[in-house]
């Protein structure tokens, strides 16, 4: 069984404003006292927060776990010890991937991201995004190479499925996420090539960090890579979702995604013959779409319903769900998705509902952590 491990970015917010708090520092600390202190740690591990681009958010990270139900205790015992830290800041921790108020993004402190200041400079400066990346264990760069070769087509569907950033600046923005537009426009993201073998990836990696453009290889930022960490596939399509159910969701396809791509490697069938031109559109769609209108069919390439679309992903990586003992999971959370809608149809009903954007971050602040009422 695949191992699977679950990142995700948090947006710091004032608790009663809903504004976004450059507050990372304070969290952090917070988070390294708790621990001095032998607070929240259990199993001989320390805290797993990190500082990101921003001041005004925090990430974390579960450990690899095969269990989905581990997995979930997991994120919710991250995000409950984000808030309680953040609390501390008088902040609340939020899982959308955009603020839907109006920010001024403060860069965090360190030489690596005042680089990037320099580097990318508005790109950069305005770059306040939340994402979920997953983590599936290969068991070598070619299998790892093989797999990103193969599951190139279906990724956008990841990005409908976890749409949960329809605001910025304070401005329904008519994206699903609008936090993949915002992403995208860094030099090195989004849709790839077909790589063929470790020895092409490596070099292409090489070539764009002697370029100049980029600092170091973490900046590949692909919509998936080969971890330069750790032993998995790291795909990086999805923003933070809403309810701690549906990372868990997210994991599930995307193991499944993965195993199913490594079995056509090494049963020798080729990668689908799609351009990274047709995937930048199928990534736009997404973007634009969510769940709540046409995306791109991920063997055609053509408008189709989002329902449809979901379908041919499922009976892509059906066999692989079964094995892993997954497959009611997912399909259960799908059908709830469709049905309910993902974060970017939630944060508009909560808008409608109550008519102000700083309402609609409290309550998503409360349903981070299962706090509100009828959080799922």
């Amino acid at each position: 069984m695949r191992s699977v491990g679950v990142e995700e970015e948090l947006l710091l917010a004032d608790a009663d404003t809903g504004a976004p708090l450059a507050v990372a520092g304070a969290v952090l600390a917070a988070a390294d006292r708790a621990q001095a202190a032998g607070e929240g740690v259990g199993e001989g591990r320390g805290h797993t927060f990190e500082s990101e681009l921003q001041e005004e958010q925090v990430e974390f990270a579960t450990k690899p776990v095969t269990d989905m139900g581990e997995l979930h205790q997991e994120i919710v015992r991250w995000r409950a010890e984000a808030a309680r830290h953040a609390a501390t800041a008088g902040a609340v921790v939020a899982a959308i991937a955009t603020s839907p108020l109006a920010v001024q993004p403060s860069i965090s402190p360190g030489h690596r991201y005042e680089w990037v200041a320099r580097q990318f400079g508005m790109t950069a400066q305005e770059q306040l995004t939340c994402g979920c990346h997953v983590h599936v264990s290969v068991d070598s760069d070619e299998e790892g190479v093989g797999v990103l070769d193969r599951i190139r087509p279906w990724l956008p569907l990841l990005t409908a499925l976890s749409a949960n950033s329809p605001f910025w600046q304070g401005e329904d923005t008519l994206y699903g996420s609008y936090r993949s537009r915002v992403w995208n426009r860094l030099p090195s993201a989004g849709p790839f090539d077909v790589f063929g073998s470790p020895a092409r990836y490596h070099a292409e990696v090489r070539s764009m960090v002697d370029s100049g453009v980029l600092r170091d290889k973490g900046m590949l930022w692909f919509d998936a890579r080969l971890s330069a960490t750790y032993p998995t596939v790291e795909i990086r399509v999805a923003d933070v979702c809403l309810d701690a159910t549906t990372p868990v969701l997210l994991a599930g396809l995307v193991r499944a995604l993965v195993e199913t791509a490594a079995r056509e490697w090494r049963a020798g069938e080729p990668p689908a013959p799609v351009s990274t031109g047709l995937l930048r559109l199928a990534s736009w769609q997404a973007g634009r779409s969510g769940l709540d209108g046409p995306l791109l069919h991920p063997r055609s390439l053509r408008e189709t319903s989002p329902e449809t679309a979901i379908e041919a992903l499922l009976l892509h990586v059906g066999d692989a769900l079964a094995d892993s003992g997954d497959e009611h999971l997912v399909r259960t959370g799908v059908a709830d998705l469709l049905e309910h809608g993902n974060g970017a149809r939630v944060q508009r009903e909560l808008l409608r509902s109550d008519g102000d954007l700083a309402a609609v971050v409290r309550h998503c602040a409360r349903r981070t952590t299962g706090a509100a009422e009828g959080a799922k």
